[in-house]
């Protein structure tokens, strides 16, 4: 198969950066605020499609169609060029929002909500590449802060969002709304990102397309629906994570086949691969210990409101792009590793100090050690993904970047359920349930022991992020896409 090998060479249209940034803003924006839109809304659209014993598919099933696509969206950006991938990406992203705001019951609704993860799997990992192409080592972490406010708002945005379209029975509104924005973003990029192809011929690596799409999605599955749908220790349990590590050792034999694998196993050859696999797994453990326990933690055990709870874990969404926007300055000056060492540093801090305090329940003082916490989060996560994006050509970069969102994405998945089962195992321990204040603050104690264990992973794997710090050479060779029109 012929697909473009695409080099690139800056053309000096600066200006085109700004409107290509703002669509990559949109279109992240957008999948991100369907992760959490629909937590407000859910009671009004059981109401009107019915379904309540099938609606927390709504939410899995978005979760694992974008995570299990993400390596090969990856694999294609490198293969067939950024921009075909992204734009088929939002495209296929609006068509499922628009089907979903017809759905007529909740089966065909969960069907919709799998054709918009579908495309929201390309939008976060190759948005990630387009930034690490059009910007320099200097410019990207701003850039990547911008583009992960979008996160931070949606986090917060988004049950807001939900809430008051389904205040006024207009739940439906919440998927319409993602059509003219998206087509908006695909407007801008089709006419503003350019890209100058080399024609070469491509070997499409489609059985490892399909195995690690099987693979992570049992994976994935099993880490979703284990203790909710079936007991974790159950036949279920067994047979859906047992299949999905089979059919991963199937994926690694024939990674190693493959003339052009969808996961070049050579890169893990490199510390820095290896350690920040290990680094971005356990920053996806750490993300995913933040939203479902401190809130409930802080309704408990001080008594305070759903919003009060949610904005004090809402400062965390603060801290984390303010940081990544300091951090381009830190890691340009010390290096990568001193950047990450600083942020792992901080987040093990943060972590005991929670663990010390978590007996007096407040608000304030929740929210400030969220904030920390996102301090250290931002200074670890976002030399990481440079430092690994600055470590291949373009060819593997959309790789590179897809390999930092699906450890993200797993560790995500993999906190939440160790976190779950540590909290539920220590309540019961306790003779109480979620309504005891005493029962919560010992199971929340045992999250944040957890947290620090995932804090030290952190720094642990920041020591193996390069040390020498970025030169002017290094920043002036990063500058390498096309952004106007290809000659």
């Amino acid at each position: 198969m012929t697909a473009p090998q695409i080099r690139f060479a800056d053309v000096g249209l600066r200006s085109s950066r700004g409107p290509i940034l703002l669509a990559v803003m949109l279109s992240t924006g957008l999948a991100a605020l369907d992760v959490t839109v629909l937590s407000t809304a859910v009671p009004t659209i059981v109401e009107d499609l019915g379904g309540f014993a099938q609606y927390p598919w709504l939410f899995s099933i978005y979760v694992l169609a974008s995570a299990v696509t993400v390596p090969v969206y990856s694999k294609l950006a490198d293969t067939l060029g950024r921009k075909p991938v992204m734009l088929v990406g939002i495209g296929i992203f609006v068509v499922g929002s628009a089907l979903c705001s017809g759905a007529w019951d909740m089966p065909t609704l969960i069907v919709f909500r799998a054709i918009q993860g579908i495309g929201a799997g390309a939008i976060q990992p190759v948005a990630m590449t387009i930034l690490g192409d059009i910007y320099t080592i200097a410019e990207r972490a701003k850039a990547q802060a911008y583009t992960s406010s979008m996160w931070a708002l949606a986090s917060v945005g988004g049950p807001l969002i939900g809430g008051a379209f389904a205040q006024f029975g207009l739940w439906r509104l919440v998927f319409l709304v993602n059509v003219p924005l998206g087509i908006a973003a695909m407007l801008v990029l089709w006419r503003k990102y350019h890209e100058r192809l080399e024609r070469r011929p491509h070997r499409i690596d489609y059985l490892g397309a399909v195995l690690i799409t099987a693979s992570t999605g049992l994976i994935i599955l099993g880490l979703l629906e284990g203790g909710n749908t079936w007991d974790w220790l159950s036949p279920w349990s067994f047979g859906v994570f047992g299949l999905g590590l089979l059919v991963g050792v199937a994926f690694l034999v024939a990674e190693l086949r493959a003339a052009e694998p969808i996961i070049p196993l050579g890169l893990f050859r490199s510390r820095l691969m290896s350690s920040g696999v290990v680094m971005n797994i356990a920053i996806g453990m750490g993300i995913g210990a933040m939203g479902p326990f401190i809130p409930l933690y802080l309704q408990v055990g001080a008594g305070v409101t759903p919003i009060a709870a949610g904005a004090a874990v809402g400062a965390f969404t603060i801290g984390w792009p303010l940081a990544v926007m300091v951090s381009g300055r830190l890691y340009l000056r010390f290096g990568f590793r001193a950047t990450g060492v600083l942020g792992g540093s901080i987040l093990v801090a943060a972590a005991t100090a929670a663990v010390a305090v978590v007996q007096w329940p407040s608000a304030w003082l929740v929210a400030a050690l969220a904030f920390v916490l996102g301090t250290g989060f931002g200074w670890t996560a976002m030399p990481s993904l440079i430092a690994s994006q600055s470590s291949v050509a373009w060819s593997q970069r959309g790789v590179v970047s897809g390999i930092v969102i699906f450890c993200r994405t797993i560790g995500q998945a993999v906190g939440t359920a160790v976190l779950a089962a540590v909290s539920i195992t220590i309540i019961a321990q306790h003779g109480g349930d979620e309504t005891d204040p005493a029962a919560m603050i010992a199971a929340t104690r045992g999250v944040f022991i957890g947290v620090v264990v995932i804090a030290v992973l952190i720094l642990l794997g920041a020591f193996g992020l390069p040390g020498r710090r970025a030169t002017e050479a290094q920043v002036a060779e990063e500058q390498v896409t096309v952004i106007g029109p290809a000659g």
